[in-house]
């Protein structure tokens, strides 16, 4: 049974449709003194717009491949390996820079499906539970949806 001590996640979720959508979230959601997580940058394309907004950037893809890539195109950001699903080495990362990451970005075409919606809430909760950033921002057509029929009852509520 659930009781007020759980699900104390303070991290803000916001679900976006797409990669129009995923970008126009950086100068809202992306100060200088932020330090980002991007999950799933393939070539580095988001990466580099956060980077012009964040104290901190680094890019993440399970792609050896999309990393070399992503490193050769952009000079001066960090890109390293990661499987998304791997919130331990997530986790190293922020202890590698120092600090902790203020926000994630996460652009995993796995968790887009509606199949997978369970997969992208766990997600959140790992992410939002371990790292605790201040917002993640993620890129799920199915989340959005989902969140947009969703409403947080109180008394009153209708």
């Amino acid at each position: 049974m659930a009781n007020d001590r759980q699900f104390r996640v303070r991290t803000k979720f916001v679900a976006v449709r797409n990669v129009r959508e995923y970008r126009a979230t950086i100068p809202v959601w992306v100060g200088e003194d932020d330090a980002v997580l991007e999950i799933g940058c393939e070539w580095g394309t988001t990466t580099r717009p956060i980077a012009e907004r964040a104290g901190l950037v680094i890019g993440t893809d399970v792609s050896a491949d999309c990393i070399e890539r992503a490193r050769r195109e952009n000079p001066g950001i960090r890109f390293e390996v990661l499987d998304g699903f791997d919130v331990r080495a997530a986790l190293e990362l922020a202890g590698s820079v120092g600090r902790p990451f203020t926000k994630v970005y996460i652009d995993m075409s796995g968790i887009s499906g509606y199949r997978s919606l369970l997969d992208c809430i766990a997600l959140l909760q790992m992410y939002g539970t371990v790292l605790a950033p201040k917002a993640i921002v993620v890129k799920s057509a199915a989340l959005k949806n989902f969140a947009r029929h969703c409403i947080a009852w109180s008394e009153g509520t209708a």
